[in-house]
C-alpha cells in the first residue's frame, strides 16, 4: 500500500509506518503548493478589494459621500486586517519563518478583534454621519468576496 519512489525522479515516496502511509513530497511538489497557495491568498484579498470598490462607488452614486465612506469603513474593518494576516501568511509560506496552527488562530483573532474595535469606534465617534446600511453592506461585500471568484471560475 502506498506510491512507489522511483530511483532518483521527482515523485513523491510514501512509506507505511504502524498501519499508515506517510506521504513524502519533494521539493518541486512544495513550491508547487506554495506557489498555488499563494495564489489564492492574493485573489481572494484583491476579490475582496474590487467588492468594496464596488460598494462605495454603488453607495456614493446612491446616497452620497456620507454612504460611500460609511462603506468604506465598513469594509476596510475586515479587509485591511485581512491583507495583514495575509501579509503574515505569504511571509510564512516563502521566508524563514513557518505558519503553524496557532499563528493562524493569533491571526483570526487579530482580524476578528480589529474589525469590532473599528466598528465600536465607528459607532462612538461616528454617531452623527454614519449611514448604517452602507456600512454593513461594505463589511457585507467584504465578508464575501470570494462569492466573486466563486462567479469567475477562480477559486483556489
Amino acid at each position: 500500500m502506498g506510491f512507489k519512489n522511483t530511483e532518483g525522479g521527482d515523485e513523491p515516496s510514501a512509506t507505511e509506518e504502524e498501519g499508515y502511509t506517510r506521504l513524502v513530497l519533494t521539493e518541486h511538489d512544495r513550491a508547487a503548493i506554495h506557489r498555488r497557495s499563494s495564489k489564492g491568498i492574493v485573489r481572494v484579498i484583491i476579490a475582496q478589494a474590487i467588492m468594496l470598490g464596488v460598494v462605495v462607488l454603488g453607495s456614493w452614486l446612491v446616497s452620497g459621500r456620507a454612504a460611500a465612506v460609511s462603506a468604506l469603513i465598513g469594509g476596510g474593518a475586515y479587509l485591511v486586517p485581512n491583507a495583514l494576516f495575509a501579509l503574515r501568511l505569504l511571509v510564512g509560506l516563502w521566508g524563514p519563518v513557518q505558519n503553524s496552527p496557532f499563528t493562524f488562530f493569533v491571526g483570526e483573532a487579530f482580524k476578528l478583534g480589529t474589525a469590532t474595535i473599528v466598528l465600536v469606534l465607528t459607532a462612538w465617534l461616528g454617531s452623527e454621519w454614519v449611514v448604517w446600511p452602507a456600512l454593513l453592506l461594505g463589511l457585507l461585500f467584504v465578508l464575501k468576496g470570494y462569492v466573486l471568484l466563486l462567479v469567475s471560475g477562480r477559486l483556489p
